[in-house]
């Protein structure tokens, strides 16, 4: 499970573009986001590193 803390989410239409962004990178990824806690949590195959990239360039850096 890889877990991120994204601060920039504020609301339903950033939960829609983090996780469609996570699906670009890994379309089976399987994906939680907590907007109250501004965490995302994704179980996929794919690394760390490629999902942070993703979402730094979707404009929702990861930490």
């Amino acid at each position: 499970m890889i877990e991120f803390e994204v601060k920039d989410m504020s609301c339903g239409h950033c939960v829609g573009v983090v996780t469609q962004t996570v699906k670009l990178v890994d379309p089976d990824a399987r994906v939680e986001v907590d907007l109250g806690a501004k965490k995302v949590m994704i179980e996929s195959e794919e690394d760390r590193s490629s999902f942070a990239e993703a979402l730094t360039a979707a404009g929702y850096p990861a930490v």
